[in-house]
């Protein structure tokens, strides 16, 4: 079956952890007494890298900055759609910042980027199915960004509401399969509200349905190009279950950056 998947080139956008660190904590996972490895988190993020160019991927690189040590998760920077740039406007201070070096990098490849009146983080709570986009709200967008969203891009936007603060951002929740009319996803139901899982399992009657152990272990913050899953290798049965519908998991340890509440996903940022 794996042979019928067809993986589609992706190019993204990410950031060096030369700053990275916890040195704050806005999330459950952080605690500013955690030891970060520093060297370890640059060979990790360097073999996400090269996962994926091993694969046909292409990536831009932004110069991390002193100071704004989750620059490294350049997904919550924007979302990007049809070469349109939607920004952020971060809820914590800390990450304010981020926001500025981002669009300045958008600007000057080219692209007209739009300043958000209302508090969202970009592709960690806004996610583009290929038909419209997925919103997440509950603990860091705002449902006056998912508006501001649709009208900016004029595409659909679907709220959801996330109820569990271990996964505050709805990509530590979901994740896109396969883009397209057809496309699919894989989350987990029990981090949404009644009323959004509903919305879910009409949208995508045929979603993969992950564990709350899934979830834990990251599984869910993932990057599929339609075939191959760069998935945290922790989260062995989800990758199973993937590779069983004809996936190719490609495990990449991120392990440092989930000490931060980051993985994968949170450290690429794609460019549509």
């Amino acid at each position: 079956m794996s042979e019928s998947r067809v993986p589609r080139l992706r190019r993204f956008l990410v950031c060096e952890p030369r700053h990275f660190g916890v040195q704050y904590a806005i999330n459950p996972w952080m605690n500013p007494d955690t030891r970060v490895d520093v060297d370890l988190a640059q060979e990790q993020w360097t073999a996400l890298i090269s996962a994926y160019r091993a694969h046909g991927h292409s990536v831009e690189r932004l110069d991390p900055v002193p100071g704004l040590p989750d620059m490294v998760f350049a997904a919550n920077s924007a979302v990007v759609v049809g070469g349109r740039v939607f920004g952020s406007l971060f809820h914590a201070p800390e990450r304010r910042p981020e926001s500025t070096h981002y669009d300045l990098w958008f600007k000057t490849a080219g692209y007209d980027v739009h300043r958000p009146g209302s508090v969202v983080e970009g592709e960690g709570d806004l996610v583009w199915t290929g038909r419209y986009l997925l919103a997440g709200t509950g603990f860091r967008t705002s449902r006056e960004a998912h508006r501001e969203a649709q009208e900016f891009f004029g595409h659909p936007v679907i709220s959801l509401t996330l109820v569990d603060p271990y996964f505050y951002h709805l990509d530590t929740a979901l994740f896109v399969l396969d883009g397209g009319h057809d496309g699919n996803i894989v989350y987990y139901p029990e981090a949404f509200s009644p009323g959004s899982r509903d919305v879910l399992g009409r949208l995508f009657p045929d979603a993969v349905l992950a564990t709350r152990d899934d979830a834990l272990t990251w599984g869910l913050n993932s990057v599929s190009d339609g075939r191959h899953v760069f998935i945290a290798p922790q989260a062995e049965a989800l990758a199973a279950r993937l590779a069983e519908q004809g996936y190719q998991p490609v495990p990449v340890d991120l392990s440092e950056f989930h000490k931060a509440g980051g993985g994968i996903k949170c450290c690429t940022q794609e460019i549509r």
